[in-house]
């Protein structure tokens, strides 16, 4: 494994939460259980580390107790960062209010972690061996948004066609808010676009997951793939001209979904880099999210060895995959 993930989203902390059910408005509700830890893009990063991968954070971080957390949460987890503390601002909160079903709702302030000084990030030097993680968040705060992809486009026309670095990119929940000129810079240079059933019908328009990325296919560039991660049934693949398969998920009881497409994307990025193909490094993916959901609170990431053991329960098949030499 020679290349790292670079990660240029945000970390911020969680504000986790068990109720019942979210409060209705203007009501009031009794958390069974409540936490505070590091989440947001922490977790996709975590995910990796804890796979084998190297990690780089190029995002934001406060000053303040609540940045002071989160780099002792990335230096725990062996995630190097790449830049100072911001002056003044504090890293943002996430409050994450999980309901009896697994399911979870959002509320966000953001802080430090919003920023990003374009000069700090053309300093980041990535290969054609790194992977860099775009999350859909960074593009709806416009000033980051476009130092972002104007790096993107300087590092690609540095390194040449074909011998920059993958690009991972993640919608988020905010797809709907991502301004169309800035989903088409991105989706013109992403190798692999990975994302839940919601915002893959968002992007698409199409209902069905498998039929979405089949659509959302055929507007990435030539040789990217799409991924569509579907809960429980597992994960649809689909290229441009190759149709769409659903390698299947693994059966397990959720207890929290937070965390679990986290868990997805930081092991899918581990396995790549590793030199696997995509099709075997979805399927550790599948396993991770799945042993992901098992667990209370965001980072729930298993190991690798955690993988292994999972998938070594499983017949054979489940647990093929190819890796470069």
């Amino acid at each position: 494994m020679t290349g790292r993930l670079v990660h240029t989203g945000q970390v911020l902390l969680d504000l986790v939460m068990r109720v019942p059910a979210p409060p209705p408005v203007g009501g009031d509700v009794f958390a069974s259980a409540s936490s505070l830890q590091p989440g947001g893009g922490f977790n996709v990063m975590a995910a990796a580390a804890r796979a084998g991968a190297r990690v780089l954070y190029a995002g934001g971080h406060g000053e303040g107790e609540l940045g002071d957390a989160v780099r002792a949460a990335l230096a725990a987890e062996g995630i190097e960062v790449a830049f100072r503390a911001s002056r003044g601002r504090d890293t943002g909160v996430s409050v994450a209010m999980v309901d009896d079903s697994g399911e979870r709702t959002f509320v966000t302030a953001p802080g430090a972690e919003s920023e990003l000084d374009p000069a700090e990030l053309a300093g980041v030097a990535v290969t054609g061996a790194d992977i860099v993680y775009l999350s859909g968040y960074s593009l709806v705060v416009k000033e980051k948004r476009d130092a972002l992809l104007d790096w993107l486009d300087l590092v690609s026309a540095a390194a040449g066609a074909g011998a920059g670095p993958t690009v991972l990119a993640d919608p988020g929940p905010l797809v709907a808010d991502i301004a169309p000129e800035s989903w088409a810079r991105l989706i013109a240079r992403v190798d692999v676009l990975s994302c839940n059933t919601r915002e893959a019908r968002l992007l698409s328009a199409v209902p069905d997951p498998g039929a979405a990325a089949a659509e959302l296919a055929k507007r990435v560039r030539p040789g990217a793939a799409v991924l569509v991660r579907d809960g429980a049934a597992g994960c649809w693949l689909a290229r441009a001209g190759a149709g769409e398969e659903l390698i299947p998920g693994l059966p397990v009881t959720v207890v929290d979904s937070n965390g679990a497409g986290d868990a997805h994307s930081g092991v899918l990025a581990a396995e790549l880099l590793r030199g696997m193909d995509l099709r075997g490094a979805v399927v550790r993916a599948n396993a991770a999210a799945a042993l992901a959901v098992t667990r209370p609170g965001p980072a729930t990431a298993p190991t690798r060895a955690e993988v292994d053991a999972l998938l070594a329960a499983q017949s054979p098949a489940d647990s093929a995959g190819s890796v470069a030499p």
